[in-house]
């Protein structure tokens, strides 16, 4: 990309193109292209998840497109080929996680929500192994909130107070624990685990009052550092059935935290300056103060008041020698004093003013001892991107610059200024909301129905700057009336690809900035500039040319690698197979490079598929190790958007989840959906499957006979584990044969895929998780002649976070690596005039559609039918150009 930099002496715009600088004798334009080489060489992604609703209940399913950009082009990402997408548990665990492949930086998948799950605070994650080099601050990561009513029977609701004792915080936490009718459980048992910073600081037993009521007291000291937890609740009802319950804990105090922040990072004497104030409250919640500002004698100097979300701004001047205190008053009638942060004697300041809708004020200020002609630079950029560059020299205490916003990129802008050695001494952040950057989309809704199991028709045109542009869309459309959404503190595809993926730290109702364009929520987003620090990159980092070590390369297919080593070094011109054994089937051979290295790319299979890789010498020697590369899985690190955490979810759910319930017992009534936990207590005894993984062609566990792990423990060789422990079986020189059929041997599988009778033994007898005799007519005849002397069907130990591949013997291995899921199809059902249906409809995503496109002339259209219900229903459309201009869009409209 070529870098346009504006040159201004005295501030005077003056254009001219990059070449015009001499690298070798210009030091600032040589740091302007290592900006430009560094963010060549670390090129990031952001991705965005759009979400079918804003929450969800035990049953429903989780539908979602994902998207994926490149920072430095602004453009769907060409990187990464394949997507991760998580559902993390309150826990921190990994509950559902699929693997997508990317197309031109888009895809789309769904989670189910199945009846095994809890309700809770879920974390919906994703990202690309690339991106695991920068930092899972990156990742897109949103919490969700996930209701139980369909199958639940205790219900819980927390309150908290709070109070201090020589520097310790006491909490006291009020669980109030009914049944779905609202029916107090009384004098019940309630054994409790109260965790805090990943430690247990209280454990005890409790018995529920008449209200239903337990009290838990537990205090929480200063040396933890992470003032959050929860509390693990089991309450044992009449029956002896345990219910386990885990209420989050998102403080311990009231405490709140109130920061001061100058303008460009450092307060300097005589200088007046902006002093931004973020304050959060022990939740993670903005929390609004008001106050004053007194020197050392008390006097007031000026007051201050935040505006929104404890974030504000007020004009100071600090005098050389002066200490001053900031007198705070909370909403709750406390008040606390603070010093503010010391002023350095001499230095630079820049303020930017951002309010104007045509320009971008900036000016530049210095300390009367610094006016000496030194000249000063200011670089906007974003991505690496430099879209301003202007040089000054210092020659009175204030100079300004009027920057047109035409010239600057929508989403967050940073200014920096920089010294005559040319090191970044302030910097500022600026949101700039372009709306000519945006796709402009324009609905006809003539023909959207207003009647239930009505068909609603939509067309659009898609233009950017009046010129229509080939695009692509999901649209969600949900009954606002039952799934009320929350427009301030929604994550869509602005915030999270415009704002909340450069700033560091949790951002409180990002929706909030984009819903409105007047003067007040411009002012309102500054303060959140203001509070935010940029998260890409480092100026000393560009400097010095040092970035984060690359160790998760971009994929661009899924591959098969590793190196084949015989005596601990390495096999060149080996032979390598693969062979897919279960879920597709394919084979392939390669051959290794002078390390030893094979690798099978371009691979394409699905989840759950099983591999057998088999590599010998260039002499076909079988004596060979395998060493598969294994990536190792991303970790859960813990929630940063601590203010989304709601600790009473059902509660808070409680209209949701009790409709949902009417939808999900008539899908159950008709078979469409199935339930795996009972609400009633029933003891069940069921035979488990000791053969569940196998790949036995009659099905898992459809044997004459089954040994499991369990029987395979004291053997040297698995041929000896088997010697007269399998009925009708014999072994002659390690080979075994039907008793009825000696001139036959018995044919192996292992895994699914059929290898040579004298291969036993090459298979380690730990490794096996269960084996299976199929000698029967009955058994055999779906192997054809393969079965005609009988088969063992041999099932290898994997999943369960054991190892990722098995090792048997020289020369073979067996993997199930993770493979793309198949994302399912959106159920919606059709009204038509040949259509006659009585059953009631009671969705709440009315339409999910992850791939509209328009096309090169800009046009699209979609249909769908209403459901069976009444309300107020809320479309809401998404999308990316080829260009990376984005698109929203949201409609409303009333079904009678």
């Amino acid at each position: 990309m070529k870098i346009k930099i504006t040159l201004a002496i005295s501030f005077l715009a003056l254009l001219i193109g990059f070449t015009a600088f001499k690298i070798d004798d210009d030091p600032f334009t040589l740091l302007l292209k290592k900006l430009e080489d560094y963010t060549n060489k670390y090129q990031q992604e952001k991705v965005y998840l759009h979400l079918d609703k804003p929450y969800y209940a035990i049953g429903d399913d989780i539908w979602f497109k994902g998207y994926v950009i490149n920072t430095k082009t602004t453009a769907p990402s060409q990187l990464s080929k394949i997507l991760y997408v998580e559902l993390i548990n309150e826990r921190d665990s990994v509950k559902k996680l699929v693997k997508l492949p990317l197309i031109s930086g888009i895809t789309w998948g769904d989670f189910k929500l199945t009846d095994s799950l809890g309700e809770g605070n879920y974390r919906i994650r994703a990202y690309t192994n690339y991106m695991r080099n920068f930092g899972t601050e990156f990742f897109f990561d949103k919490t969700i909130k996930i209701g139980n009513s369909w199958a639940n029977k205790v219900f819980t609701k927390t309150d908290y107070t709070f109070t201090k004792e020589s520097n310790v915080d006491k909490v006291e936490a009020t669980i109030h624990f009914e049944d779905k009718n609202g029916i107090a459980y009384k004098e019940n048992e309630v054994s409790y685990d109260v965790q805090l910073d990943y430690r247990s600081v209280a454990k005890g037993k409790v018995k529920t009052n008449l209200s239903g009521d337990a009290v838990i007291n537990f205090t929480s000291s200063q040396a933890l550092a992470n003032k959050s937890g929860k509390i693990v609740a089991t309450l044992t009802l009449e029956n002896k059935q345990k219910v386990v319950k885990t209420i989050p804990i998102t403080s311990t105090s009231n405490d709140v935290d109130v920061q001061f922040l100058p303008e460009g990072g450092s307060m300097i004497e005589n200088l007046p300056q902006k002093i931004a104030i973020k304050t959060v409250n022990a939740s993670g919640h903005g929390e609004d103060i008001k106050g004053s500002i007194v020197d050392e004698t008390g006097a007031e100097i000026t007051s201050f008041e935040t505006s929104y979300l404890g974030m504000g701004n007020f004009i100071f001047n600090a005098q050389p020698g002066k200490n001053y205190i900031a007198k705070v008053k909370f909403k709750d009638g406390s008040s606390k004093d603070l010093k503010l942060p010391l002023a350095q004697k001499a230095g630079y300041a820049i303020a930017v003013t951002n309010t104007d809708t045509a320009k971008v004020t900036v000016k530049i200020m210095a300390s009367e001892s610094l006016i000496n002609g030194s000249e000063l630079k200011v670089v906007a950029q974003q991505g690496g991107n430099v879209f301003y560059v202007s040089k000054a020299k210092m020659d009175k205490q204030v100079l300004v610059a009027n920057i047109p916003k035409k010239n600057l990129p929508i989403g967050v802008v940073q200014f920096t200024l920089f010294s005559t050695t040319n090191q970044p001494i302030a910097e500022r952040l600026i949101f700039v909301n372009h709306k000519v950057d945006l796709i402009d989309l324009n609905l006809n809704t003539s023909a959207v129905s207003t009647t239930r199991k009505g068909k609603s028709s939509f067309s659009f045109d898609a233009t950017n700057q009046n010129k229509p542009v080939l695009s692509v869309y999901s649209v969600a459309v949900t009954n606002a009336t039952k799934v009320a959404p929350d427009e301030d503190n929604e994550s869509n595809i602005l915030t999270s690809l415009l704002l909340t993926s450069d700033l560091t730290g949790y951002i409180e109702k990002p929706n909030h900035y984009f819903l409105n364009d007047d003067v007040k929520t411009v002012k309102e987003l500054d303060n959140l500039m203001l509070t935010h620090g940029w998260s890409r990159f480092l100026w000393r980092n560009v400097a010095a040319g040092t970035g984060p070590a690359i160790t998760y390369k971009p994929e661009n297919s899924l591959s098969i690698s590793g190196t084949v080593t015989k005596g601990g070094k390495p096999v060149p011109g080996g032979k390598v197979m693969i062979m897919a054994s279960k879920g597709t089937f394919f084979i392939l051979d390669t051959v290794t490079n002078a390390d030893g290295r094979f690798v099978f790319d371009n691979l394409d299979f699905p989840d759950s598929t099983k591999f057998v890789v088999q590599a010998r010498t260039k002499s076909e020697r079988k004596f060979v190790d395998i060493n598969l590369d294994v990536v190792p899985n991303q970790i859960v690190t813990k929630n940063k958007n601590t203010g989304d955490v709601e600790v009473n979810v059902n509660n808070s759910l409680m209209k949701y989840i009790k409709e949902s319930d009417n939808y999900f017992n008539e899908m159950t009534r008709l078979g469409l959906l199935e339930r795996t936990i009972k609400l009633e207590e029933v003891t069940i005894t069921e035979k488990r499957n000791p053969a569940k993984n196998s790949a036995n062609l009659n099905g898992a566990g459809r044997a004459d006979y089954i040994m499991t792990a369990d029987d395979l423990s004291t053997c040297i060789t698995l041929s000896q584990c088997l010697q007269g422990r399998l009925p009708g079986v014999i072994f002659q020189g390690g080979i075994p044969y039907l008793m009825r059929s000696q001139n036959t041997p018995m044919s192996i599988v292992l895994d699914g895929m059929r290898v040579e009778a004298d291969f036993l033994d090459n298979i380690v007898p730990s490794d096996v998780e269960s084996i299976e005799l199929l000698k029967s007519i009955g058994n055999t005849a779906i192997y054809g002649s393969q079965g005609s002397g009988g088969l063992i069907v041999i099932t290898t130990k994997r999943g369960g976070g054991t190892a990722n591949y098995n090792r048997y013997a020289p020369g073979v291995v067996t993997l199930s690596p993770k493979g793309f899921s198949v994302s399912r199809e959106f159920y919606s059902p059709k009204y038509d005039a040949g259509t006659n249906s009585n059953r009631a409809d009671l969705r709440t995503t009315i339409y999910w559609n992850p791939q509209i496109v328009a096309e090169n002339d800009g046009k699209g259209k979609f249909e769908f039918y209403n459901a069976d219900e009444p309300g107020q229903y809320r479309m809401v459309m998404e999308g990316i150009d080829a260009f990376g201009h984005l698109a929203r869009k949201v409609y409303t409209y009333e079904v009678k």
